[in-house]
């Protein structure tokens, strides 16, 4: 009787599951399909090709909005490490109280509705006579990957005993070569985490982009969402299909990479 019960619940459990993965990856699956669909029809199946694969990129404003969102993802990811890092070292050398309400300010950010971000950058910008352009859309994607920096970093700093950069300093090293041969190491996951996040929160960024970009400047989420409103073409199926399946390896990466590690 309680085995029955118990495949019962399994059967639904995994009725449950596979309803879930229907309604989250259907679009994405359909969209791919189409991406190499010869025919325009979104309806009909006229046969295999990769045509609109290579009138994308063929295509020079798919391939400079490309270019655009890959160095602002590098940069802004790299700026946003070496700043989040520091910043996590600082607030984990804070007494608790100082500590919390530091935790909770980084936080802000990640909780605040991107259009109030976006909205707040591109103010900033015009009052300080900034022209909105590249360096604005890097300034603002290096603002809202930091706290994802610090969120990934401080985990691994906690479990960071301090006692092996006091005593590797009582042995004789300096502070910065003590830092970076005993705990840069233990920290590395949570870095190179925080990289990869902070690197793809850049290539899904939109609404922030939009309000800081400027004329002239394009991304490729602000290029898909100028193009789908003259009318969605094949190619953009397939620049979609490109986005989806870098972003899922980067994600792939950033779970399973320190994992393997720690196993090893």
């Amino acid at each position: 009787m309680k085995k029955s019960k118990w495949n019962l619940r399994r059967i639904w459990q995994d009725f449950y599951l596979v309803i879930i993965m229907i309604f989250l990856y259907a679009p994405i699956a359909t969209m791919v399909v189409l991406s190499f669909n010869s025919s325009k029809s979104r309806t009909q199946w006229g046969g295999f090709t990769l045509l609109w694969y290579t009138e994308m990129f063929a295509s020079r404003n798919i391939m400079d909005a490309l270019q655009n969102t890959l160095l602002i993802a590098f940069l802004s990811a790299l700026i946003a490490v070496i700043i989040g890092t520091a910043a996590a070292i600082a607030i984990n050398s804070m007494k608790p109280v100082p500590r919390t309400i530091m935790m909770g300010i980084t936080n802000i950010p990640m909780l605040n509705a991107d259009i109030v971000t976006g909205i707040s950058l591109m103010l900033a910008f015009i009052a300080f006579g900034i022209s909105l352009g590249f360096q604005t859309v890097l300034i603002a994607h290096i603002t809202f990957n930091i706290p994802y920096v610090i969120l990934s970093v401080m985990p691994k700093l906690k479990q960071t005993s301090k006692f092996t950069y006091e005593a590797a300093l009582d042995l004789g090293a300096s502070p910065i070569r003590a830092f970076f041969k005993v705990v840069f190491p233990d920290i590395l996951p949570g870095v190179l985490s925080g990289f990869l996040l902070a690197f793809t929160m850049s290539l899904d960024d939109f609404i922030i982009t939009h309000f800081t970009r400027g004329a002239g400047i394009n991304t490729l989420s602000t290029l898909i969402y100028s193009e789908v409103r003259r009318g969605i073409k094949p190619s953009m199926y397939a620049l979609s299909t490109v986005i989806f399946a870098a972003v899922l390896i980067l994600l792939i990466i950033s779970n399973f990479a320190p994992r393997k590690k720690a196993e090893q």
